[in-house]
């Protein structure tokens, strides 16, 4: 099993540099820091003390977030136009970071383009750091001689993207914590309260109303081994519709179901657009060929009916038609003013920016429509809580009432 050694070493221009490197021995790790051209001054094992307070939880304790990664390419993009070198400043940014893991592969990058890898090519070994996007650009900044600015603009897309997906986040938090403390709030019931009344209507030897017996018969499912055998059949339901969806046939289909709903339906729509809109415009700025775009554009919209559609197109235009003559075709997943506007802008030559006023567009009717959203949903959700509540309270006492008129009147 290999172990983790932090090392400082002085490079051939005599500065310091700090990092971590994996290996099976202190012995193969200082070779392989000398391989590289350093000077080893400590190479020491990482301490097992701090690494048992480590907790390392798959998909989360690694992960870097989108944000995490255009705030250290937007500093990165300000290094380099002030005249450092890439190296350089992608040893500063490793020991800037705060997150643990982008800091990692920031070092790694760096010791890849110290000997001779592009910036490119270092990024393309991470890519769950590192997209097909952010690669792509990099290299088409790398060809151009402009690396400051491309890596500018990709910084300003992944933040538009970060705040595209807060956003999003925000608009299903709301509904997601009610129906959260609504499903608690009735387990509770069902679980403490029904069961008294329950014994109470027992011991009375009476009929109960439907709605009585209905929730009645829920409570004994819930606290009967039964209810085992429910969670089971969820959890397996759940595990198959996670797995059908990772099918290619299954992702189509789930997507373009989740593009009919009238409200929500509209707003996965137009995120997809945002998405498709403001990417592909960024690509074509930072000088990427229409094909690779398209290439590009069919992962990042989000969506695999919008997907499948720029991979229509993509063929279209190899054959040398244009692209909004080939979009016109599709008008039902892309909407004529988005044709509309490609149009205008491959007629002009100025598709980026065009593609990037239908981005801002797309995004403005993506935060409208979410805070449409959540004023709509606010008083529905608070409704249909009360309602279900009062329904199950009422549906306790209805017997009441019956037994009442039974009792005898002095």
């Amino acid at each position: 099993m290999a172990l983790t050694f932090d090392y400082k070493v002085r490079d051939r221009a005599g500065n310091l540099v700090e990092g971590q490197l994996e290996g099976d021995s202190l012995s193969l790790v200082v070779g392989k820091l000398r391989e590289m051209g350093y000077l080893p001054i400590s190479v020491t094992p990482k301490s097992r003390v701090n690494a048992s307070m480590e907790i390392s939880i798959p998909g989360f304790s690694n992960r870097v977030k989108l944000i995490e990664t255009a705030v250290a390419t937007r500093q990165l993009a300000t290094m380099v136009d002030s005249g450092l070198s890439v190296v350089r400043s992608l040893s500063i940014l490793a020991g800037q970071v705060e997150n643990k893991e982008l800091s990692r592969v920031l070092g790694e990058v760096r010791l890849d383009v110290e000997h001779g890898s592009s910036l490119s090519q270092a990024c393309a070994k991470h890519p769950r750091v590192f997209n097909h996007l952010f690669v792509t650009m990099v290299q088409a900044g790398e060809a151009g001689g402009s690396l400051d600015i491309v890596l500018t603009d990709l910084a300003t897309t992944m933040e538009k993207q970060a705040s595209l997906n807060r956003t999003i986040r925000s608009a299903m938090t709301y509904p997601i914590v009610v129906m959260s403390v609504m499903i608690v709030i009735f387990l509770a019931l069902l679980i403490f309260i029904v069961p008294t009344f329950t014994k109470l209507f027992a011991q009375l030897h009476a009929s109960l109303p439907l709605p009585t017996q209905i929730i009645i018969n829920i409570s004994k499912a819930v606290l009967g081994p039964g209810s085992l055998v429910i969670a089971a059949v969820v959890i397996v339901m759940v595990i198959a519709f996670r797995k059908w969806i990772a099918t290619e046939k299954g992702r189509l289909a789930w997507d373009g179901f989740k593009l009919k709903p009238p409200i929500f339906g509209q707003l996965i729509h137009k995120v997809a657009l945002a998405r498709f809109t403001s990417t592909f415009a960024s690509l074509v700025q930072s000088g990427v060929p229409i094909l690779e775009s398209l290439d590009i554009v069919t992962d990042t919209a989000g969506n695999k009916v919008v997907g499948n559609v720029l991979q229509e197109c993509k063929n279209g235009v190899r054959e040398g038609r244009g692209l909004a003559d080939v979009l016109r075709e599709h008008e039902d997943v892309i909407p004529s003013l988005v044709v509309q506007m490609i149009e205008v802008g491959e007629q002009t030559g100025a598709l980026d920016t065009m593609l990037a006023k239908v981005g801002q567009f797309y995004d403005a009717e993506v935060e409208n429509t979410v805070n449409n959203l959540t004023s709509l949903l606010e008083p529905m959700l608070t409704v249909f809580m009360g309602a279900g509540v009062g329904v199950m309270v009422i549906s306790m006492y209805l017997p009441m009432f019956s037994y009442i008129k039974h009792i005898p009147t002095q």
